[in-house]
C-alpha cells in the first residue's frame, strides 16, 4: 500500500487496541490483541486482525462479543481520529501465534526423534512433516558438495564476491 494507508493502519491498530482495553466493558471479551489492520485505499473498509487467547469456545464467544462492540469502537474512533471517513471495521481471527506454536512443537518432536502422535486441530491447514531416517549429506565430489557450509552469496573461496563488495572489474595488464 501507500505510506499514508500504512500510517492510518498503524494508527487504527493502536487506537482500536486502546479502546478495547479501556473503554469496552463487555465481560465476554477475553484477552484480545489487535495484530494488524488492513485499510482499503478509499478508507471505506478495514480488516482488523485479532488474536484471542483461550479455548476454542471462549475464542468464539470473544469474537461474537467483539463483532457486537465494533459499532461502538467505530464511533469512538470518530471522536479520537481526524479522518474524513472512519472505515467500516471487519474482524478476522489471526491464528498465526497458534500455528507458530504448533510448528515449534512439531520441530521439537522431530529433533528429539519422536513422531508427532496427536492429530492436527480441526481446521488446521498446516501439513504434518514426515520424519526422515537420516539427513541427506551430499557425497564428496558431487555437484552439491562444494556448496556445503557456505552462506548465500558466498563463492568457492568463501566470503563475498567483488561485485557484492562494489569493486569494479579490473583487466590484467592494463593500467
Amino acid at each position: 500500500m501507500t505510506a499514508r494507508t500504512d500510517r492510518i493502519d498503524e494508527l487504527l491498530r493502536q487506537e482500536i487496541g486502546a479502546i478495547l482495553a479501556r473503554d469496552v466493558q463487555d465481560p465476554r471479551i477475553g484477552f484480545v490483541t489487535i495484530t494488524d489492520v488492513e485499510t482499503a485505499p478509499d478508507l471505506s473498509n478495514a480488516r482488523v486482525w485479532v488474536s484471542v487467547i483461550g479455548q476454542p469456545d471462549e475464542r468464539a464467544r470473544t469474537m461474537r462479543a467483539l463483532e457486537r462492540a465494533m459499532p461502538f469502537v467505530r464511533r469512538e474512533l470518530g471522536s479520537r481520529i481526524r479522518l474524513r471517513r472512519i472505515p467500516e471495521l471487519h474482524l478476522r481471527a489471526d491464528d498465526t501465534a497458534e500455528r507458530g506454536t504448533r510448528v515449534l512443537r512439531l520441530l521439537a518432536e522431530l529433533e528429539s526423534g519422536e513422531t508427532p502422535e496427536d492429530a492436527p486441530p480441526i481446521g488446521e491447514s498446516l501439513p504434518t512433516p514426515a520424519g526422515r531416517a537420516s539427513p541427506e549429506v551430499p557425497k564428496e565430489g558431487s555437484a552439491e558438495s562444494h556448496l556445503r557450509g557456505r552462506r548465500p552469496g558466498e563463492g568457492r573461496r568463501g566470503g563475498e564476491n567483488r561485485h557484492a563488495r562494489g569493486e569494479r572489474h579490473q583487466r590484467r595488464g592494463r593500467s
